[in-house]
């Protein structure tokens, strides 16, 4: 499938998987077998440490966001983010859990999907998060939600201030 636009990724971990010492330790290897799901890493933000969103006494998450390439569909990208989320160990039992890796299909090239379909997209609440829209803005400076028509300025402007952010040194 080849479309205009991006393809950009969520991605947050808050407990280090099994055989890693940090969040960021399991970024990273998650990050190199994106290849072997048929999905090719073009760019990446800076890392961010963030506040649990809603707040919560869980440790403070790594986000940051990232541009890939795939030939797959929209739901089969999805469907490798989340086998790529299985082997850290992420279990989806409960929402808002602390998660060894989070993987997020934000925007799609534009697709504008609604409830109802396999996926929604742009992802329903990218508006909402200094974890994402921060990173975001890093990968792509001039986005535009395809839902909304509203620039990542001023969905960053929008933003409630209350939610915790910073940009992790030498990221």
């Amino acid at each position: 499938m080849e479309l205009d636009g991006m393809i950009l990724v969520g991605v947050g971990s808050n407990v280090a998987a099994a055989g890693f010492n940090t969040p960021l330790e399991t970024i990273w290897a998650a990050l190199s077998i994106f290849p072997d799901y048929g999905i090719n890493i073009d760019g990446y933000s800076a890392w961010y440490e963030t506040a649990p969103v809603p707040s919560s006494s869980q440790p403070w998450f790594v986000n940051g966001v990232l541009q890939v390439g795939t030939d797959h569909e929209p739901d089969i990208t999805l469907q490798m983010l989340h086998k790529i989320e299985a082997r850290f160990g992420r279990q989806r039992v409960k929402r808002n859990e602390a998660r060894t890796l989070d993987l997020d299909l934000l925007d799609f090239n534009g697709l504008v999907t609604k409830y109802g379909n396999t996926v929604i997209l742009p992802h329903p609440r990218i508006g909402e998060r200094a974890f994402v829209l921060l990173p975001l803005r890093d990968v792509c400076p001039t986005w535009i939600s395809p839902s909304t028509g509203c620039g990542i300025k001023d969905l960053i402007a929008q933003l409630p201030r209350e939610q915790l952010i910073r940009k992790i040194p030498s990221s």
